[in-house]
C-alpha cells in the first residue's frame, strides 16, 4: 500500500522565487492545453491525447515568448498534461465535470515534481530544477537516492511551503486481542467506544475552550468585514479596501488554525483506538446528507466531521491487518437493550439515558449502542 506523507519546507528566497515560476509555468501550460482542447473541438478535430499535448510542448518552448518555459522543470509540465488527461477521462466517465481554467487568484498554487530527482537527507530534500531546501518533519523519511516516491507535489498553503508525496510499504502485521470493539458517533460526545469490558469516551472537542475562543473572535471579524462593505459600498458594487484584504486574510489563516485542531484532534483518537490491536472494529453507516437535513443540528454533525472519523479509523485498521466492518444504517444499535435485547421501539433523540422497559437496565443512551455494535455479527 501507498502511504501519504506532508512536511514542511523553508526555502530561500531565491528557491522560493524559483517555486513561484514552476507554480506560474503549471497553470499557464494547463490553460494553454485546455485552451487547444477546446479549439480543436470547435473545428471539428480529435482530441488529443496525454502523449499529443507532451509532444505540443516542444514548440511550445521555441517560442520566443514563452522561452521562460525552460527554466522550468520539463518533467512538471509532462505531468500537468497527464492531469489534463485524467481530468477530461473522468468527465467523459461522468465522474466529474468538464475541466476549467486555472486562476491566479482563485487556484491552488501547487506544481507537481519528478519522483526519481527527490531524495532527503537529513537537513535538506532535493527537488529537480531547484536543489536542496531545508525542512522539519517528525516522520523517520528513507535517506540516500536510492528510493522511490509516488506523486511528488509542492504547494504553497497559507503562507506555508509544503511537499506532499507517498511512500509504498507494506502492511503491519501485529498481534491483536482477543477483544473486539465497537464505536459509536454522537453530538454529545465525538466518540462512545465499547473495548472488551471497558467503556473510553472521547469529548466533543467543539464545546472546549479554545474553539469556543476562536469561533468568537471568527463571528468578530466577519461582522467587522460586513460593515466594512456596506461602507465602501456605490450602488449595486461593494469595493474591497485593503483593510478588507487585510481582514479576510486574518479570517482564513483562522479557519485554517480552526480546521487542523480538529483534524489533529481526529488523528491523536483514531490512532489511540487502532493502538489497542482489538480483534475487529465495528461502526455505523451513518446517513449524514440526511442527518444535515435537520436545521436544529445541522452546524453541529458539519462540525463533527463524521465522514473523516469513519475514514482514518478505516485505512488505519488496513494499515495494521484488523478486520474493519461497517453496520447497515437501520441497524436499532440505540434502540436495542445491551442487557436483554429488547426492542425500544419509541425512544427518541432527546431520550440520553435508556431505560429498558422490560429488564429495568439503565445505562447511558450512546454506550449502549457502542455495546450493541461491539457484539453485531457480520
Amino acid at each position: 500500500m501507498i502511504k501519504s506523507y506532508k512536511i514542511r519546507l523553508y526555502p530561500t528566497k531565491e528557491q522560493e522565487q524559483k517555486m513561484w515560476q514552476h507554480i506560474g509555468a503549471c497553470r499557464y501550460t494547463w490553460n494553454y492545453m485546455l485552451a487547444l482542447q477546446q479549439k480543436r473541438y470547435e473545428d471539428g478535430e480529435k482530441h488529443l491525447s496525454r502523449f499529443d499535448m507532451i509532444k505540443c510542448l516542444t514548440p511550445l518552448k521555441k517560442e520566443e515568448e514563452k522561452l521562460w518555459l525552460k527554466e522550468v522543470s520539463n518533467t512538471s509540465l509532462q505531468i500537468v498534461c497527464t492531469d489534463l488527461s485524467k481530468s477530461y477521462k473522468a468527465f467523459f466517465r461522468k465522474q466529474n465535470g468538464f475541466p476549467k481554467f486555472k486562476s491566479r487568484k482563485r487556484s491552488k498554487p501547487n506544481f507537481p515534481t519528478r519522483c526519481d530527482a527527490v531524495w532527503f537527507s537529513k537537513t535538506c530534500v532535493n527537488i529537480e530544477k531547484i536543489g536542496k531546501i531545508r525542512y522539519k518533519t517528525d516522520y523517520r523519511l528513507p535517506l540516500g537516492k536510492d528510493n522511490s516516491f509516488t506523486n511528488p507535489r509542492v504547494s504553497h498553503t497559507n503562507g506555508k511551503w509544503i511537499l506532499s508525496f507517498g511512500i509504498k510499504c507494506e502492511n503491519q502485521t501485529p498481534i491483536l486481542t482477543d477483544k473486539p470493539m465497537g464505536i459509536d458517533l454522537g453530538i454529545k460526545e465525538t466518540m462512545t467506544v465499547a473495548f472488551g469490558n471497558e467503556s473510553i469516551v472521547f469529548h466533543n472537542i467543539n464545546k472546549s475552550k479554545t474553539i469556543r475562543t476562536l469561533k468568537k473572535q471568527m463571528r468578530h471579524i466577519q461582522r467587522s468585514i460586513s460593515r466594512k462593505y456596506e461602507a465602501n459600498r456605490q450602488g449595486n458594487k461593494y469595493i474591497k479596501t485593503k483593510n478588507i484584504e487585510r481582514l479576510e486574510d486574518r479570517l482564513r489563516k483562522m479557519y485554517i488554525r480552526l480546521m487542523n485542531i480538529r483534524s489533529n484532534y481526529i488523528h491523536q483518537c483514531t490512532h489511540k483506538l487502532v493502538s489497542l490491536l482489538p480483534s475487529r472494529v465495528v461502526m455505523e453507516d451513518l446517513n449524514v446528507q440526511g442527518m444535515m437535513k435537520n436545521k436544529h443540528l445541522s452546524k453541529a454533525i458539519q462540525e463533527q466531521c463524521f465522514y473523516k472519523i469513519i475514514r482514518q479509523m478505516q485505512y488505519k485498521c488496513e494499515w495494521n491487518n484488523i478486520p474493519f466492518y461497517q453496520v447497515d444504517r437501520f441497524y436499532p444499535s440505540s434502540k436495542i437493550c445491551s442487557c436483554c435485547g429488547c426492542i425500544k421501539s419509541d425512544l427518541k433523540l432527546s431520550d440520553r439515558t435508556y431505560i429498558c422497559s422490560e429488564c429495568g437496565t439503565v445505562i447511558d443512551r450512546d454506550l449502549n449502542a457502542a455495546i450493541n455494535l461491539q457484539r453485531y455479527k457480520a
